[in-house]
């Protein structure tokens, strides 16, 4: 009956959130097991990121007792979870009436799309750093670079991460399309990439990195700033391969609340949309790096 749309609509888009359209550099990543905290005014998701920052001292073939006492020194942070909202969809009395789970699919399933797509967007651009220092390196590689040069570039990266310790388990790289295209061209680095034949998508291993690819990725300048999310990229700006640790990588899902209009007297339609909470970013300022095209 058209009076139980709204119910399996939204506990579809729900289902179809966690179950389509995903993005593979963020597999295996689990949810931040914190609360989230929602605001009775505005629905705003927070959460209390707790930051793992105390590390003790190690001594080496102690001989004095007692041993001497550290303070825990550990704090939280306060995150505001991203909000992604769809605009309003107008389904007809007629084509609801009688509407099967193909017609809920074809409804929800934009809605999907749309979040998904720009959620996994926005999570890549936040695992990019914004610029190149000793604790978040962006390496530069010239325009029209070889597949042997992008190679060399990833190498550098690796050597980055070396110098800050970042452990060799759990570094990842989520290519460029242009970065990923020109690896492609050479049957050795091909073959390292496709090491899942059977999936058909980039899921090998090079340089110590599991490497991935987006068509998403943030783009930054010539000389190496990364762009604002949202902003639009200029003639010379291009997309950048971006590389992470992931126990640096914070994760979590929040509410998914649908907003539904009934049919009225005269427009006779349903109306739906959604909004959804979510964020991906790096807990700390480091451990993070990309591979930009130069001038």
């Amino acid at each position: 009956m058209p009076q139980n749309f709204p119910e399996a609509w939204q506990g579809r888009v729900r289902q179809l959130l966690s179950t389509s359209h995903k993005a593979d550099f963020l597999d295996g990543i689990e949810e931040l097991d914190v609360v989230i905290m929602v605001d009775p005014l505005t629905d705003q998701n927070s959460i209390h990121v707790p930051l793992e920052t105390f590390t003790p001292d190690v001594l080496v073939n102690n001989t004095t007792y007692p041993i001497d006492i550290q303070e825990h020194t550990d704090g939280s942070k306060v995150i505001n979870l991203d909000k992604f909202q769809t605009k309003s969809t107008r389904i007809s009395e007629d084509a609801a009436l009688g509407a099967s789970y193909n017609k809920i699919d074809s409804a929800a399933g934009g809605h999907v799309k749309a979040i998904n797509r720009t959620k996994f967007k926005k999570a890549i651009h936040a695992l990019a750093p914004a610029a190149d220092t000793i604790s978040t390196p962006v390496v530069t590689i010239p325009a029209n670079a070889t597949a042997e040069q992008v190679y060399n570039a990833i190498v550098a990266l690796k050597g980055k991460f070396d110098d800050l310790e970042v452990p060799e388990e759990g570094r990842r790289l989520v290519l460029a399309p242009d970065h990923a295209n020109v690896l492609l061209t050479s049957e050795k680095y091909a073959a390292a990439l496709y090491a899942d034949k059977n999936s058909g998508k980039i899921s090998g291993i090079l340089a110590g990195f599991k490497t991935y690819s987006y068509v998403g990725n943030p783009h930054y300048t010539a000389a190496g700033a990364k762009l604002a999310y949202g902003a639009v990229p200029g003639p010379t700006d291009k997309k950048a391969s971006i590389a992470f640790y992931e126990d640096n990588v914070g994760k979590k899902t929040g509410i998914l609340k649908q907003y539904y209009d009934k049919p009225d007297t005269t427009g006779q339609a349903h109306r739906l949309n959604y909004r959804h909470y979510f964020i991906v970013l790096p807990i700390r300022l480091e451990a993070i790096g990309a591979i930009v095209t130069g001038a």
